[in-house]
């Protein structure tokens, strides 16, 4: 089997696990008894994320392969997982907070580092075989949204989006990872695995880039940016699922299949990473994250105007917007801070940015989101043509725009407040 191949599996099983649930654990959790905390499952990911990958950094750059830690953490993540699922199943609906969020913190725990890990034995495998990392890797990552998609379409299918076992179905796709992943090539460790503190390692150092002003102001709106990184995914099911209250969006293919609805977000996002170089090239830095920042803003403001029947062609536009929004924000800030930072502290650089987005922004992001849902809409049990259901219903569209507001108002401080001198992008 050609190397291609097998980094081609390993990042659709990857991003498989995370598909299985991201998109619909919400609209479990609602009928579970646990709507009040969705926001909490979305941010503990993001507090996780403060410190775990940098923790198991440490242990693959000095202590432990690459591949083995990664197959280490899918098959602890895995476990945890499968424990999450079977106990939701036999919980039903008297499901204990407690329980079930210690099991799925325990997973995410393990799972959050392998994001990083897998591209790291991307890169070593591609750089010992003698390949161009720039060119070789992002058509094989593009297999891993496939593969997240591929999963978010199995759990809508099979019927699993409002029970625990598309937790079952992340942790068996866990399991053929945590396998499959000692069957990669070595990552040898590094030699230097005694110098260098703990503070460089944990990528501390880079907190000095907040003395020059220009990048202070972008780390700060990166953070500000990143609290909307997780709304859509903690919300947009509830969302449409709440059109099942309404006899004549009740058997809409968008209320009946969201999740595949859903997957237009991630198709999109495939297409439009191709066009961060030329974007980034010809308008800089500023313009590719203000688009970015609109795109947030119509991301909300279209789930705010649309529906599932004549105002499909809306939430499909949001959908479409999605790639827009995350690929001209993540990709083009990675970008930014790696040709604004010194070589020195580039990998931390870039921890850093990953810290205030994913991280604290991406956290503080959906806590703030629970609490504006919880302001005007609420769990009830719903008389629906199939029975009775638990929705969550209420003021969507006044929530929708207070999000839109919000990405808007981050986009014009950031227009008048971010002035970046004009860099050269290679190639």
């Amino acid at each position: 089997m050609s190397l291609k191949i097998r980094l081609i599996i390993m990042n659709f099983l990857q991003f498989a696990v995370w598909g299985a649930y991201l998109t619909s654990m919400s609209r479990y959790l609602g009928p579970a008894g646990l709507g009040a905390h969705i926001g909490l499952f979305y941010s503990v990911q993001g507090i996780v994320s403060i410190f775990m990958p940098a923790l198991m950094g440490i242990v693959a750059d000095r202590w432990i392969p690459a591949q083995r830690l990664l197959g280490i953490c899918h098959l602890l993540a895995a476990a945890f997982m499968l424990a999450a699922g079977w106990y939701g199943m036999q919980a039903g609906t008297g499901v204990e907070f407690a329980m079930l969020f210690t099991l799925y913190t325990a997973s995410l725990a393990f799972y959050m580092p392998t994001l990083a890990l897998s591209n790291s034995v991307a890169y070593t495998v591609l750089e010992s075989e003698g390949k161009d990392t720039v060119k070789e890797f992002p058509p094989i990552r593009i297999f891993g949204t496939i593969g997240f998609i591929c999963t978010m379409w199995l759990v809508d299918l099979l019927g699993f989006q409002t029970s625990s076992m598309q937790f079952i179905v992340s942790g068996i796709a866990g399991i053929l990872l945590g396998v499959y992943a000692f069957t990669l090539p070595p990552c040898p460790v590094s030699e230097k695995n005694g110098k260098g503190s703990l503070a460089q390692a944990l990528g501390l150092d880079a907190f000095s880039l907040f003395k020059n002003r220009n990048m202070a102001i972008f780390f700060l709106f990166s953070m500000l940016l990143g609290v909307s990184l997780q709304i859509t995914n903690s919300f947009a099911n509830p969302f449409l699922a709440s059109y099942e209250a309404i006899p004549e969006f009740a058997k809409t293919f968008g209320v009946q299949h969201s999740n595949i609805l859903i997957s237009l977000s991630q198709i999109s996002e495939t297409f439009c990473i191709l066009l961060i170089p030329f974007f980034f090239k010809r308008y800089g830095i500023k313009v590719v994250m203000l688009i970015s920042m609109l795109a947030w803003t119509l991301r909300f403001g279209f789930f705010g105007l649309g529906d599932p029947g004549s105002g499909l062609w809306l939430i499909v536009l949001s959908m479409l917007v999605y790639g827009v929004a995350f690929d001209f924000f993540n990709v083009s800030g990675s970008l930014f801070v790696n040709n604004e930072t010194p070589h020195s502290i580039r990998s931390s650089a870039q921890g850093l940015f990953m810290l205030m987005t994913n991280g604290i922004g991406a956290t503080v992001g959906t806590l703030s989101a629970q609490m504006i849902v919880n302001r005007f809409c609420s769990w009830q049990d719903v008389p629906t043509e199939a029975g009775i259901k638990s929705l969550l219903v209420g003021d969507w569209q006044t929530v929708w725009f207070i999000f839109a507001g919000y990405a808007l108002i981050v986009g014009v401080l950031f227009a008048v407040l971010f002035k970046p001198k004009k860099m050269e992008v290679g190639g």
